[in-house]
């Protein structure tokens, strides 16, 4: 959940000195970023906020602090009226309705409004001035962003609750793909019935055709490859390596693993007359780093894929994509939250050992 304060001028003539806003108290407030504005007199914050707050994981707008998170407090006769017009501004000028829940609180005799901005169960939102195309905004880290075609389509799915690789897709005939792969790692034949039970194959209007997470696993869609490199160094002017892997998605897995084996160090250590051999890296986190790279991805972001570089002091992995609406950089780890992008494409995985439970990749 995001915060935003819009911070104002005292109203009052009070010679108090502003109170300042303790961080366990913007804690209790909320859990995410901070973002400071400075209008001269209070105003309704702008609509783009509730929108993109709306089309992510809900957020509070505080109006009563000022840039250096002091309590300045608003005027209490002002209240009511700020309230029903801030209430008003947002459900006039945002479709589908957002409906905000405003309430103040007073903290050391200073009062502070508060609008919290519940996640959207209806997206996309947007400005109905604009409309949808130009005016879907998203929070990207503590801004607030136009959305671009890609998003408002992701946005579309998460309405329907539908994710990307549960899709049919057109363009792909049921011929396209040779199963033998998926068998080979399921270790049995796979029917038609038993491809349906995947959700590898749907049947609409009598027809049958592949959903995006059967293009996925076998690595036909544009975006479905890994490019990975070695540098010399800790920056990426030089590299010493680099491969481009193509193919159904075990054997990108397989190839990956192979790369970084061959590039990161390798040292023996004799403990008790006997030689233990390990990498710099322990290769069960790096393999499940790379699984949750390949599993979790944003697929729908056609024009990118992941990158994989090693450096003497560092290994970045790259993902397509922004964290689920209801993680956060701080609930992650803290509370332990998990969600799943690509169903169908993590049961398979989850089927064949490689994912041991929801979560357990950040623990490692």
């Amino acid at each position: 959940m995001d915060i935003i304060i819009i911070t104002l001028r005292p109203l009052s003539l009070s010679p108090c000195r502003p109170v300042a806003l303790s961080p366990s108290r913007l804690v209790a407030l909320s859990h995410s970023r901070l973002v400071a504005l400075s209008p001269f007199r209070p105003i309704a914050p702008s609509p783009r906020r509730p929108v993109a707050f709306s089309n992510g994981a809900g957020g509070d707008i505080i109006i009563g602090v000022d840039d250096n998170r002091n309590i300045v407090g608003i005027n209490e006769y002002l209240v009511f009226e700020l309230r029903d017009s801030i209430s008003n501004m947002i459900s006039d000028m945002c479709s589908p309705m957002i409906i905000p829940e405003i309430f103040t609180e007073t903290i050391n005799k200073k009062i502070i409004l508060i609008i919290h901005i519940y996640r959207g169960s209806f997206k996309p939102y947007y400005l109905k001035k604009v409309g949808m195309q130009q005016g879907t905004y998203v929070r990207v880290g503590a801004t607030n962003k136009n959305a671009d075609s890609s998003v408002i389509y992701r946005l579309e799915l998460e309405r329907k609750n539908i994710s990307f690789d549960m899709e049919i897709n057109l363009d792909y005939h049921l011929n396209k793909i040779n199963w033998l792969f998926l068998e080979k790692k399921l270790n049995k034949n796979l029917s038609k019935i038993d491809l349906k039970n995947l959700k590898l194959i749907i049947e609409e209007n009598g027809n049958d055709y592949l959903t995006n997470a059967a293009l996925i696993l076998a690595g036909k869609l544009e975006n479905c490859y890994v490019n990975c490199a070695r540098f010399q160094g800790d920056t990426s002017e030089i590299f010493i390596d680099r491969k481009e892997f193509h193919g159904n998605i075990f054997s990108q897995l397989e190839n990956i693993e192979i790369f970084f084996k061959n590039h990161l160090f390798f040292h023996g250590e004799i403990k008790e007359f006997i030689r233990e051999d390990s990498y710099e890296i322990p290769m069960i986190a790096i393999r499940e780093a790379v699984i949750n790279a390949l599993v979790h991805r944003d697929y729908s972001i056609l024009g990118s894929n992941i990158k994989i570089a090693i450096f003497d002091h560092q290994v970045k992995i790259i993902s397509p994509g922004v964290l689920p609406n209801s993680i956060t950089l701080e609930n992650i780890l803290e509370e332990e939250r998990s969600e799943i992008r690509n169903p169908i494409i993590a049961r398979i995985f989850k089927e064949l050992n490689l994912i041991e439970q929801w979560g357990m990749v950040l623990q490692k």
